[in-house]
């Protein structure tokens, strides 16, 4: 009897296997997001990879929802029932991981971004369920459901992913493109105002302000900071119009694209994305650099950058 209960091996209490899976999930978050693609003497097979990889996200998401199950309720299951969940878990893990790194660079380098970045999606949303199972501080059931959904979204996005480099330039660029229209749309909306901080400030503050403040009878905004000086909106109107060229130039280069765009021109489609990337962020930097109070340096600084952003993409 004593040999046979020492050939059995100790298994940790469950939400200590939890805890330990967690920590290796995120452990493998960094090499995901820098990892190479694996180098292989077979042809790649578009059918074969995204077929695994849908596979991968419906196994994970059943056990997502598994897992929700049986640590949601009372009496939690038993450590070897822990065991095999959690072996089951990581075997998934490392799959979906497996087919991502099976998608060679040839095949595009943004589509292989959204690739990666479904993948991180899947791992992280398990690793902050288990993580929310093993909470002390959780009192209800909620958070784990919650938590399970965002595993199911993450996995129910794979299938959506652009099955091809051009697809996945227009996916990008669409999304440049809305960014910039949002952009312009908020600019617009506060040079309409006038006063972009309209609404923000405390009310007391407010009120306080309009009885002490000399300004504030006249009917000018107590807080000089928070409006725009003459000064000021001499450079909105060549901004406004630079964000303006910057979307233009966004929807004709995705038009471009779409219509002359060839599948086997990857590394070309690759190259627009990149260009077309910077644009977005220096025309968010350039609106948010209008804002009161302006420095009126930063404002051309920001302009040239976008300028040039802008010039490059055409």
């Amino acid at each position: 009897m004593a040999s046979s209960a020492a050939a059995v091996p100790f298994l940790a209490p469950p939400p200590e296997q939890l805890r330990h899976l967690a920590a290796e999930l995120r452990s493998l978050l960094p090499r995901v997001r820098v990892g190479e693609a694996q180098q292989t003497a077979e042809e790649f097979n578009r059918e074969v990879f995204w077929r695994r990889l849908n596979e991968a996200a419906v196994n994970l998401s059943g056990e997502a929802t598994i897992l929700t199950t049986l640590f949601s309720r009372l009496p939690l299951p038993s450590p070897r029932e822990t065991q095999r969940i959690c072996e089951q878990i990581h075997v998934g893990i490392k799959e979906i991981i497996a087919v991502y790194y099976s998608l060679p660079k040839n095949q595009g380098i943004t589509l292989r971004k959204l690739v990666r970045n479904a993948t991180l999606d899947v791992v992280d949303g398990m690793a902050q369920l288990l993580e929310v199972l093993i909470s002390p501080s959780q009192s209800t059931e909620n958070s784990d459901l919650i938590s399970c959904n965002s595993v199911s979204v993450a996995c129910q996005r794979v299938p959506e992913i652009p099955k091809d480099n051009k697809a996945a330039a227009l996916l990008m660029l669409t999304k440049s493109v809305d960014f910039v229209k949002d952009a312009h749309e908020e600019m617009e909306q506060a040079v309409e105002e006038c006063d972009p901080y309209c609404g923000l400030l405390n009310d007391s503050e407010d009120n306080s302000d309009s009885h002490n403040d000399e300004d504030g009878v006249l009917g000018l905004p107590s807080n000089r900071d928070s409006y725009w000086s003459e000064e000021d909106q001499e450079l909105i109107t060549p901004c406004l119009a630079l964000v303006r060229a910057s979307r233009a130039s966004l929807k004709k280069i995705r038009v471009l694209v779409a219509e002359n765009g060839k599948k086997d021109q990857v590394s070309q489609l690759d190259d627009i994305v990149d260009i077309s990337d910077e644009i977005s962020p220096s025309v968010d930097d350039l609106v948010l650099s209008i804002y009161p109070p302006v420095c009126h340096l930063t404002v051309r600084i920001n302009a040239l950058i976008s300028f040039g952003a802008r010039v490059q993409g055409e």
